[in-house]
């Protein structure tokens, strides 16, 4: 039953008829709405806290925040899919689509000679019409080069890859902080030097061989990654870690 009144809660703050800021109604009007127990209630709020869709707690009401829900791993490497997932519009402009020779750094990730061709691609990526991420790929040329028959303006970069028999089995992710240069600047519309959040993504097929090496930038007031991981219940058993990503 938790999970029934915390979806109904959820779908009312992504649809705004609970809007950011506004308290939660009580638990008492809560368990006549939705005739449910006050233990159930409050399971059902810890979700939604746990989410980091409302805020309060320990004798504090609570308070919508900012939409935010997390990215499961398997929807991670897509950030289209993400969105759609927890009720946001992605949106995206495609500002460069070119093949070119590898840079130093994304042919040391590729496993390519520097200069070597790679098909790049920038894209200002949206949430409800929102800069909320710059996006900067390079995918060896023969799974670029299908890029081209493309409109990345529409829809999902690896879902169309994978629609044309693309392998990209796995990613490994490493997320640190940089200073915004020019380039994200003028399309995040923010300041040069303004604080981003980075995950610079190394995509693979089934064999291990890398297709694509991604640096994407995030407004850190509109997405946040949060590292959930939990203890091992077997011998041998390695420790669960989901990474989250979560609009703010």
């Amino acid at each position: 039953m938790n999970v029934a009144v915390a979806q109904e809660l959820r779908q009312q703050i992504a649809d705004g008829r609970l809007a950011v800021g506004q308290q939660i109604p009580s638990e008492t009007v809560l368990c006549a709405r939705f005739g449910a127990s006050r233990g159930t209630v409050r399971a059902a709020l810890a979700t939604l806290r746990h989410e980091g869709l409302i805020s309060g707690g320990r004798g504090r009401s609570p308070v919508v925040r900012e939409a935010v829900a997390p990215q499961p791993f398997e929807t991670f490497m897509s950030f289209t899919a993400w969105a759609e997932k927890i009720g946001r519009t992605p949106g995206q402009h495609t500002i460069e689509i070119a093949r070119r020779g590898a840079s130093a750094v994304a042919a040391q990730t590729l496993g390519i000679g520097e200069g070597d061709p790679v098909v790049d691609v920038l894209r200002l990526r949206t949430l409800d019409g929102t800069p909320a991420m710059l996006e900067r790929s390079s995918f060896i040329e023969p799974v670029g080069r299908l890029l081209f028959d493309f409109d990345p303006d529409h829809g999902s970069i690896y879902a169309y890859l994978m629609s044309r028999g693309v392998d990209l089995s796995e990613g490994r992710h490493t997320i640190d902080a940089v200073a915004a240069d020019e380039v994200d600047a003028m399309h995040l519309d923010i300041e040069p030097g303004a604080p981003l959040l980075r995950e610079r993504r190394r995509a693979v097929d089934s064999t291990g061989a890398c297709l694509e090496y991604a640096d994407d930038r995030y407004r850190p007031d509109r997405v946040a990654f949060t590292i959930d991981n939990a203890q091992p219940t077997g011998v041998g058993v390695q420790p669960d870690l989901r990474i989250i990503k979560e609009t703010s």
